[in-house]
């Protein structure tokens, strides 16, 4: 005779919904925006930097994705989330501090004039032109930050928000 090691009460899994309520994607999502914001707030204007080109390329990528699959309003929102941050970082580009800034300035009104054409022209090779042009310059970005030394946060009680 075999004899069950649990009842079958103690076996069956509580049931849960497949889907989350709105309720409870409002709330994820509310909490991923104060997350954001937060981490936006605390970074140090390298980590800005860097934090800019990694979401400027997840932005090209979605186009180009979206673009391929002519899914054209997807396409357009990330062009243009895209294009504000090409105008972030020609804005803050201070092309006094360096001998290269100029070359980075002239990078960066061709890649925005391209993406506004991408997005006019739905023309993905526009896109991909852009993702070859800034790639190189992410990565270098990256690199350069992790060669710096670690910098005084906010708590150190340098500068504001820890900008010296």
């Amino acid at each position: 005779m075999t004899t069950a090691l649990f009842p079958p009460h103690q076996l069956s899994m509580p049931q849960q919904s497949a889907q989350p309520s709105a309720a409870q994607l409002a709330a994820a999502q509310g909490k991923r925006a104060q997350l954001n914001r937060e981490a936006v707030l605390s970074a140090t204007p390298v980590r800005l930097l860097t934090m800019l080109y990694d979401r400027l390329m997840l932005d090209l990528d979605r186009a180009e994705a979206a673009q391929d699959g002519e899914n054209w309003p997807v396409a357009s929102e990330n062009l243009l989330h895209a294009q504000a941050i090409v105008d972030e970082l020609t804005t803050s580009l201070n092309v006094t501090a360096w001998d290269g800034a100029d070359g980075l300035l002239a990078i960066y009104t061709y890649v925005s004039n391209a993406l506004i054409g991408a997005n006019i022209h739905r023309d993905v090779a526009r896109t991909r032109e852009s993702i070859v042009l800034l790639e190189p310059l992410r990565q270098a970005w990256h690199e350069a930050a992790a060669a710096l030394p670690a910098t005084p946060t906010a708590a150190s009680g340098e500068g504001y928000r820890g900008v010296a």
